[in-house]
């Protein structure tokens, strides 16, 4: 693979820096929507992740009555190393199966739950989510697989970059056709299920939902029907739009007090006010970390956890504590243009000082946990296996960007008053200039410094991902297959990279569905969420409409 390097002189020059300086920037991007305690840095706080299931507290029966072995038992298959070359041989791949529903003919739903280890995911294999839904309803049975570099599926024992270099979007697909292709599951009849003897069908929600739309066009043939939640189909670099969705549902008088302590941020960065930058890290008791792109990263973290809301989480949500804390004073909350900068920033503070630190960094002190320049901390240099954040890493680099960073670079306007005493209501930036929750501050080559920090050997320099060409190769936002059903929430994070995009408008028709309800990110694959969201059930009931129409369509090759 050919890696576009990004060297800029800017990097090293300090004197650049304060000019070009909202060109520093990381963010967020890889693990899944809970506290990330003790994470040198936000990258991993907003990184897709489907939600996770509750084990059924029941035993599993056939529908002959036959006892079944638990949801939880692992299975393995013999994956190839390398698609390329299979004469590397092989690793084991794990993988969890629930056969309870199924009867000779039915289909056979696969899903991956991508960038994280598998355990934990069981629950997908049963009714309480589409695929156990779709399994039920077409006497079918449901597999959970887990992705190559995640969790105990590994071609080698160590994550290095050597070793990642076989973590790519094409060996991925790969792995899904091949198993399909080639495995003998381990109920009785598995090993005449193959495609062309049994309909497949391949499910996915988030990194993995793009997967499942990136596979259908790569493969066509093997997978029968696809279904796809929050799939983000488009790689792109420089994904502000993450914050999107979040600063038009979250409370506006919330986001009015956030923009206002962000600009407040972002003009003393402008104007090189070292000072009020420390005074204004202190208030939140991180004086010490020491790079203001780390701080403003910091600042992020409350928005990540808008990624792990449902329908069914209530307000006792870290989310909705973040914002009470903001908005409500004396019992009373603010209006649409919330409390003000001196409110905002001494409230959003006190709630570092007495509730988040803690959530975030435990008991290490703050440049230790939030800090990103290091290099020497185990975080970027542990290559042991089962490390999620480490094999993300790797893709989101090369091949996917998706750096959640703030809006595109504007100059802030030239304030003629003292700004010392802080005063209410005051704003920087010309109106042009659209208001942020997220600090300008963060551009890609903050996270793309990052990549350099974890895989020193791969990149001398930051690496610009391949997203022209991973759209190009996968169909991005223009995938036109057949029998396949995308699903998006309008409250998702991750919206902006679906079909379902602002300004894409692509229709809705028969063969290639788009359905969109108020749901989050992946909120349509959980049962649950349906019975509180009259919108999801729409989206479900859509879905499971589409897929016994396609279902009914299938027939075994000759």
């Amino acid at each position: 693979m050919t890696i576009k390097r990004l060297c800029s002189t800017v990097l090293s020059n300090p004197i650049l820096r304060p000019r070009l300086g909202i060109m520093w920037a990381l963010t967020s991007l890889l693990l899944a929507g809970v506290a990330q305690a003790a994470i040198p840095n936000a990258m991993l706080r907003g990184m897709h992740s489907l939600p996770k299931l509750p084990l059924p507290e029941r035993f599993l029966t056939s529908s002959n009555g036959t006892a079944l072995p638990p949801i939880t038992t692992v299975y393995h298959f013999d994956q190839l190393i390398d698609h390329n070359n299979p004469d590397l041989g092989t690793f084991q791949q794990r993988y969890w199966m629930n056969w309870e529903f199924y009867e000779p003919g039915g289909p056979i739903i696969l899903m991956t739950p991508g960038e994280s280890n598998a355990d934990g995911f069981e629950g997908y294999t049963t009714n309480e989510s589409v695929n156990g839904l779709i399994a039920q309803q077409h006497n079918g049975a449901a597999i959970i697989i887990e992705h190559r570099f995640f969790g105990y599926s590994n071609p080698y024992d160590n994550l290095t970059s050597q070793s990642l270099s076989l973590l790519t979007i094409q060996q991925a697909i790969d792995d899904l056709v091949y198993f399909a292709t080639t495995a003998d599951l381990p109920m009785p009849g598995g090993d005449a299920v193959k495609p062309g003897q049994a309909p497949w069908i391949l499910i996915g929600g988030s990194y993995s939902g793009a997967l499942t739309s990136w596979t259908m066009v790569n493969k066509p043939g093997i997978f029968w029907a696809g279904y796809s939640s929050s799939g983000v189909v488009e790689a792109i670099t420089n994904y502000y739009d993450y914050f999107t969705p979040i600063r038009n549902h979250m409370p506006q008088n919330c986001s009015s007090d956030v923009e206002a302590v962000i600009s407040y941020l972002d003009y003393m960065y402008a104007v090189g006010d070292t000072a009020g930058i420390q005074t204004l890290k202190e208030a939140f008791g991180l004086g010490d970390v020491v790079h203001v792109e780390d701080f403003a990263t910091a600042l992020q973290d409350n928005l990540f956890d808008w990624q792990s809301l449902q329908p069914t989480v209530g307000p006792g949500a870290i989310f909705f504590q973040f914002c009470d804390a903001l908005e409500v004073k004396n019992g009373v909350s603010a209006g649409p243009e919330g409390w003000g900068l001196e409110n905002a920033i001494y409230a959003w503070g006190n709630f570092w000082n007495t509730t988040y630190y803690d959530y975030v960094c435990g008991s290490e002190d703050a440049e230790t946990c939030l800090g990103t320049y290091d290099t020497s901390q185990s975080y970027w240099t542990n290559a042991t296996v089962n490390n999620a954040g480490r094999s993300w890493f790797w893709i989101v680099c090369n091949q996917v960007g998706w750096y959640q960073v703030g809006p595109p670079e504007c100059e802030p306007a030239i304030v003629s008053r003292i700004l010392q005493p802080i005063q209410v209501g005051w704003q920087v930036g010309p109106p042009e200039c659209e208001p942020a929750i997220v600090s300008r501050i963060l551009q890609p080559v903050y996270q793309q410094r990052q990549c350099v920090n974890m895989f020193p050997e791969a990149f001398a320099c930051p690496p610009e991902p391949t997203t022209e060409e991973t759209n190009a190769m996968y169909g991005g936002w223009d995938a036109s297959v057949p029998r396949l059903f995308f699903a998006n929430g309008m409250r998702d994070p991750w919206r902006e990279a679906t079909v379902s995009a602002d300004g894409l408008n692509k229709p809705n028709t028969t063969s290639r569905p788009i359905y969109e309800g108020d749901g989050f990110h992946c909120t349509d694959l959980l049962v649950q969420n349906a019975i509180v969201d009259p919108t999801v059930a729409t989206v479900q009931e859509a879905g499971l409409m589409y897929m016994k129409e396609w279902l009914a369509e299938w027939k075994p090759s000759a």
